[in-house]
């Protein structure tokens, strides 16, 4: 049967599409594109977020100056001279000095210690509560998920900072007080998000056949689960960070938290509060300055990271 002529198209066929080892433009890059893995993908895209690495850079300063600024500072701090009170900012003293004629640089880099520490332990007392009963909860399901999704609905439902107050007023105040009542609630939000992920992924093929092969339930969210929401995770931590060390200022500044000789960036505030109305404006910058830059620095390495993370956003 012979076809009209204007039916048959001839395909023009490139002059190298039989030659070994040819490559056309579209298949080289994706051939010559080195394979990364799930961290180093992530790292890759978390470089690209200006803000988000700003915030990492930010964070480790105030780490490195939290270590090693009292270290450098020429002054004690507790010493007192009385014939220094209130000295405005100056080459001798670069911060200023309080009421007692004490460094305010040095106070301050001491302060960073006490409140970076208490909110790394919230964070890290957070994670271990809220992993182990989230995933436990997410894995088991049924009436034991029930039951204990009943005791954290109970436990979100009461103010946060109505019950760290309450706890501090029955403890007495303290370091070890404050990451108490920080964390007898602060872990619910860690749980929930680890329910949730487990929920999700707890019917995939890799984890039923760590049960097939009759792995225990803490071995299988150990080694199936958890290393899949580490993402949500590390997200939720860089979050919890920076809500401890503005509770825990809060605390401070209303008297309930780190009491003398010890300081911290709310001690500080608290201090620094009534000497505005005398002119010494020093005294409340410097601590409210780096609360706010830390709770900053925290928050857009959060939003980086959540981006970065996303499996969904992975080329």
């Amino acid at each position: 049967m012979n076809l009209p002529q204007e039916t048959v198209k001839h395909t023009e066929v490139p002059d190298d599409w039989f030659q070994p080892g040819a490559e056309r433009k579209g298949e080289t890059e994706s051939v010559k594109r080195p394979s990364l893995s799930y961290s180093q993908d992530a790292w890759r895209r978390l470089k690209k977020n200006k803000l988000a690495m700003a915030g990492l850079v930010i964070l480790c300063c105030l780490f490195l100056s939290a270590v090693f600024g009292p270290l450098i500072s020429p002054h004690s701090v507790t010493r007192q001279t009385l014939a220094e009170q209130n000295l405005p900012p100056s080459f001798s003293h670069w911060f200023g000095t309080d009421e007692l004629g004490r460094d305010v640089f040095t106070r301050t880099w001491y302060g960073a210690r006490i409140s970076l520490f208490v909110g790394v332990m919230a964070a890290l007392i957070d994670f271990l509560i809220g992993v182990i009963y989230g995933g436990v909860a997410g894995y088991k399901g049924g009436r034991t998920d029930s039951a204990m999704m009943r005791i954290i609905e109970v436990l979100y439902g009461l103010p946060y900072l109505l019950v760290v107050i309450l706890l501090m007023v029955l403890m007495g105040p303290g370091l070890s007080s404050i990451i108490v009542a920080l964390t007898v609630t602060g872990w619910v939000g860690m749980a929930r998000i680890v329910r949730g992920q487990v929920l999700r992924m707890k019917h995939d093929e890799h984890v039923l056949a760590s049960k097939t092969f009759g792995a225990k339930t803490f071995r299988i969210i150990k080694k199936n689960l958890l290393p899949n929401t580490m993402g949500a995770i590390i997200v939720q931590m860089t979050l919890t960070v920076p809500a401890a060390i503005f509770a825990e200022s809060f605390l401070s500044f209303l008297g309930l938290g780190i009491q003398a000789p010890f300081a911290s960036w709310g001690v500080m505030a608290n201090d620094g509060l009534p000497a505005i109305l005398s002119g010494h404006w020093w005294r409340l910058f410097f601590p409210a300055f780096f609360i706010s830059l830390t709770m900053y620095a925290f928050n857009v390495l959060g939003d980086g990271l959540q981006d970065a993370l996303d499996p969904k956003l992975r080329r």
